[in-house]
């Protein structure tokens, strides 16, 4: 598998708090959505063997695959989309869950998505979308232990 740039924080916790801070600079959410859009391209590269329906999310408007690597105490996630603010939207799930135990990420409620505004600013396909992701991510930690 590739290399992940992912955990940046030492816990879940703290990265949660990193995207809040982060994400108060900004004044509204055209400033944010640009933001979203730079994370996104700050994903690392995904290999074209990977996309296919076997690592296809579901519950995405936009194309999105995600594949699993790890075991209990450390998993890693590796996930793109075609779209650009789908895909800051990964960098944010990214960062608060992979390379973590899956004890700590099942015991991490995905806070930011409501400190950021998040779900108040997402259509209801995007909301969906993310809802199917960061239960793909909790799914497989829960099958991981």
């Amino acid at each position: 598998m590739t290399n992940s740039p992912f955990p940046l924080e030492p816990t879940a916790a703290e990265a949660q708090a990193a995207i809040a801070e982060e994400f108060s600079f900004f004044g509204d959410w055209s400033e944010r959505y640009q933001y979203l859009i730079d994370l996104g391209r700050k994903l690392p590269t995904f290999p074209e063997e990977w996309k296919t329906e076997e690592h296809r999310l579901l519950g995405c408007q936009s194309m999105v695959w995600i594949v699993p690597e790890g075991d209990a105490d450390k998993l890693v996630f590796h996930a793109i989309s075609d779209s650009a603010i789908v895909s800051g939207l990964i960098y944010l799930a990214l960062r608060v869950y992979s390379g973590r135990s899956a004890a700590e990420i099942l015991a991490t409620d995905p806070d930011y998505v409501s400190a950021i505004g998040l779900a108040k600013h997402l259509s209801p396909t995007r909301s969906n979308g993310l809802a199917a992701m960061l239960a793909f991510i909790r799914d497989t930690a829960q099958a991981s232990q």
